[in-house]
């Protein structure tokens, strides 16, 4: 098997339950490491969001977003992150909620060290299994990309709603897309929409600036007039000129 760490997350509101669990993750030797820990959902939520890590552990009973809602969110924007339950025998029901979200893993408090390694290995070969990309397949999907925003880039679109359009979580998708790209896909957008709006604004002297903006998918006119003088040097309506 190929020698790689997972990255963890950790949500757990109680902190002696939490730090215990870090330690038998680094004793279960499994490759799991375990990069942020959370005290509530909607923290667990933003480390999942900027780290994109492979493996999140979640309680479900916790203050500010419950476990529930923490897992709802992140399989529909984070597909590829494998979820474990760690909870107690009286949320088992509210457990058995979580597997219409792919959670197949329940782990009961006080979580045991044999049975944690028994899930981290399950877990482990299924991450090791997901398909190896080669250098030309992510050479396509980068061109890919592209043609879908030069087609889209007037919609509101976000990394992760791209991300999720071909099947890779954000990080990995910016990362390749800077690599064969040359600039990350935010900036290709922006460069898509600028173009647009220059030719707008030269060709349709009829359409008010607001107008162009919404064309090319800037809904507010202030922050359209600001990103086109930050590329060009000149507000959109002395450009009109």
């Amino acid at each position: 098997m190929r020698d790689i760490t997972f990255t963890t997350v950790i949500a757990e509101d109680e902190d002696l339950i939490r730090s215990g669990l870090v330690r038998k993750i680094e004793q279960s030797r499994q490759s799991f490491a375990v990069v942020g820990e959370a005290t509530h959902g909607e923290e667990a939520l933003e480390l999942v969001r900027r780290i994109q890590p492979q493996l999140l552990i979640t309680d479900i009973r916790m203050p500010v977003m419950d476990g529930l809602k923490l897992i709802e969110e992140v399989h529909k924007y984070f597909p590829r992150t494998a979820v474990i339950i760690a909870s107690g025998y009286a949320d088992f029901d509210y457990a058995r909620q979580a597997m219409k979200f792919n959670v197949k893993h329940y782990l009961l408090k006080p979580v045991k060290q044999l049975e944690l390694a028994e899930v981290l290995n399950d877990i482990r070969a299924q991450l090791s299994n997901e398909p190896i990309v080669e250098a030309n397949d992510i050479e396509k999907t980068v061109q890919r990309v592209q043609q879908y925003l030069r087609e889209h880039f007037h919609e509101e679109i976000s990394l992760e709603q791209l991300a999720r359009q071909f099947n890779f979580s954000s990080a990995y998708l910016s990362k390749i897309f800077l690599k064969h790209a040359g600039e990350a896909p935010s900036k290709y957008i922006a460069t898509l929409r600028i173009n647009e709006a220059k030719r707008l604004l030269k060709h349709r002297k009829d359409l008010p600036v607001k107008a162009v903006g919404e064309q090319v998918g800037y809904g507010d006119p202030f922050y359209f007039s600001r990103i086109f003088k930050q590329a060009t040097g000149m507000t959109p309506r002395d450009y009109q000129k």
